[in-house]
């Protein structure tokens, strides 16, 4: 920050910042036509000068938005990215996820929704900075804060820390995602200014070791430019690292008076910058849907910057846990979080201007002497006819077409399934089948959800809080059947290295463990969804026999348009558009609505897939507008 006070000299400030907004804008015209002889004169990068970041020479204040673009289609990067420039923003933070990226041990995809350069790239063509935040544990509200569930294969493994078997895994997936991000910094001619190192690890704390060793992993491997780290308020006296700025994450004007004294003394006199200003708060299942009031965001936004802090928005776009990404927190109780990641963001979760858009982008452009670039138009939004699915199958019927079952003297866990090229199930659902001949009590610990049938007779649900069930008289031999489903590991806390699902370990009848278990391995993904050809399907002529898959057709006639899928009278299941996983539904709310952008719609039909576990009324809805809670939106 300059030497000149805020409160004493504001119109100095105002000044200055417009052309620090400007700055890479006006460097970067042209980013396809960076070459060497432009990218060698960048020799400084983003560093700290006493209270103040410069880049190169010049005075810099970061003004960034949250954006990951594994929430986001592809088709929308670029609409997102310049309503976020328009706000008057001028850098781009973004979390790299792991688990999405090495699906398998060893299998990397960074393509198609993965292209992690093309997202970079398109951020400098937008004119933006980028600060990148590779983890390799993000929290970010993903399945395991985005560690890759195979790791947790090693019964002895010890997630975050010096642990062989975890720092083995790091290296290899850090030798393949930095060799895409190091052409990208600053240093190279690329829009990366600040790489952050790992994720509030602070809180975490578990050894000593963790941390240095993240550090030299990044720059062994080539990442020159500031080095950053993240934490609360409670974890940043433990997250501060030798040789790199520690910034904090908040929401309150109250816990900002703690700001400066706090990191004062845990880094002496350096550049102040709150990396995660929680505009709003992620929603679980069964809980209220948060909503933060606009004026309250301005209000602590303002006092951050006139602090003398550079400021991050998390988030600005919030986007949606497509698929079964979503992670869950466990304290006193488990709590997964619902598909939406609205998070009541500056942008909804379609993309679509809010109250907070309108005020920051007023603030923000207070501080530019020229006018901001005109915000996109609002991609329309439409309510399409009602579908009444036509073709139905059976989950018991569907059983006979699907991947042999794993067959296992004792259940085995999700993540341990002898399936996936080693590396267990990831994600979905896990039918375990054995054979009973008694009646009696049933004890079996299943993470996170398990219903039990016997035959295709629904008896009842385990959970976290329940663990018996009775089994009622039965006559001869009787399948057992538990349907498990991972509704989401925790993705922030203590408990990561307990985060196994499935059933784990063994199930009892009247005290004696079962044996001679079938294991069905239900992902659910585009190879699962392909197995169901058209002669699998029968007409919906009678009740169907639940849990089930449901198959109808969206005509569209002319161009495709955003739309939100509303499954009133349905209970909980998982929606496909075009064998792309929207999500799940759950009628305990908060979340009633599911986002199916326009770009994944094709003109003509359109294949829809309902997988419902227990309560169908034969009608999918669109509607044109979400029903998740009240935004204050701007039309």
């Amino acid at each position: 920050m300059p030497k000149w006070s805020v409160r004493r000299r504001p119109s100095l400030l105002l000044g200055a910042v417009l052309l620090i907004v400007c700055l890479p804008v006006l460097r970067r015209l042209d980013w396809s036509g960076l070459g060497a002889s432009l990218w060698r004169s960048r020799h400084l990068g983003l560093r700290a000068d006493g209270q103040n970041f410069k880049l190169e020479n010049s005075a810099f204040w970061i003004f960034g938005g949250s954006v990951h673009y594994f929430r986001v289609p592809r088709a929308y990067w670029r609409d997102r990215l310049l309503k976020l420039r328009a706000c008057g923003l001028n850098t781009l933070t973004t979390y790299v996820p792991w688990n999405l990226h090495e699906p398998e041990r060893g299998t990397f995809d960074f393509s198609g929704n993965l292209d992690l350069e093309a997202f970079i790239l398109l951020a400098a063509e937008v004119g933006l900075w980028v600060i990148l935040r590779p983890g390799p544990y993000i929290c970010s509200e993903v399945d395991l804060g985005g560690l890759p569930s195979w790791l947790l294969r090693d019964p002895d493994m010890r997630l975050r820390t010096t642990y062989k078997g975890f720092t083995e895994a790091v290296d290899l997936y850090f030798d393949h995602l930095m060799l895409r991000v190091v052409p990208l910094q600053y240093k190279h001619g690329g829009p990366i200014i600040a790489v952050q190192v790992e994720n509030e690890y602070g809180s975490y704390n578990k050894d000593p070791a963790y941390m240095p060793y993240i550090k030299k992993a990044l720059q062994d491997r080539g990442i020159a430019e500031l080095l950053l780290t993240s934490d609360n308020q409670g974890g940043l006296k433990s997250g501060v690292l030798d040789g790199v700025l520690a910034t904090i994450n908040l929401q309150s004007q109250s816990e900002l008076q703690l700001f400066t004294t706090i990191l004062l003394g845990a880094q002496g006199s350096q550049p102040k910058m709150v990396m995660e200003y929680w505009t709003g708060w992620f929603d679980s299942w069964g809980g209220p849907h948060y909503i933060l009031d606009s004026s309250e965001v301005l209000n602590t936004v303002s006092a951050i910057v006139k602090a003398g802090s550079s400021i991050n928005l998390y988030m600005f776009h919030g986007g949606t846990n497509f698929g079964f990404i979503g992670g869950a927190m466990h304290f006193q109780d488990y709590k997964p979080d619902v598909t939406s990641y609205d998070y009541d963001a500056v942008l909804t979760e379609a993309g679509d201007y809010t109250a907070k858009y309108t005020k920051l982008r007023e603030f923000f452009g207070s501080m530019a002497g020229a006018p901001l670039p005109v915000p996109p138009d609002l991609l329309p939004k439409t309510a399409y006819d009602p579908v009444t699915p036509a073709f139905y199958v059976s989950l018991w019927d569907a059983l006979n077409f699907l991947e042999l079952p794993v067959t296992s003297e004792n259940p085995v866990n999700m993540e341990n399934l002898p399936i996936n090229g080693g590396s267990g199930q990831s994600f979905g659902y896990t039918l375990y089948e054995t054979t009973i001949t008694a009646s009696g009590v049933l004890t079996a610990l299943v993470r996170d959800r398990g219903q039990v049938f016997l035959n295709t007779f629904f008896l009842g649900t385990l959970d976290y809080k329940k663990k018996t069930i009775i089994i009622p008289m039965v006559q001869g031999f009787t399948t057992l059947r538990i349907l498990v489903e991972n509704c989401g590991r925790v993705n922030y806390g203590d408990n990561i290295d307990q985060q196994r699902k499935g059933i784990i370990g063994n199930v009892y009848l009247n005290d004696s463990p079962l044996k001679k278990f079938k294991i069905y391995s239900l992902e659910m993904d585009r190879s699962f969804l392909q197995r169901f050809t058209a002669d699998k399907w029968k007409p919906l002529t009678e009740e169907p026999v639940f849990p089930a898959f449901f198959l109808g057709a969206l005509s569209v006639l002319d161009s495709p348009y955003d739309t939100f899928v509303k499954l009133e009278g349905w209970e909980k299941g998982v929606v496909f558009i075009n064998n792309q996983n929207l999500g799940r539904y759950w009628n305990i709310g908060p979340q009633e609505t599911l986002y199916l952008p326009g770009a994944w719609l094709d003109v003509g039909l359109n294949k829809i897939i309902v997988f419902e576990e227990k309560m169908a009324q034969r009608i999918i809805q669109f509607v044109d507008t979400p029903n998740l809670g009240q935004h204050e939106y701007v039309h």
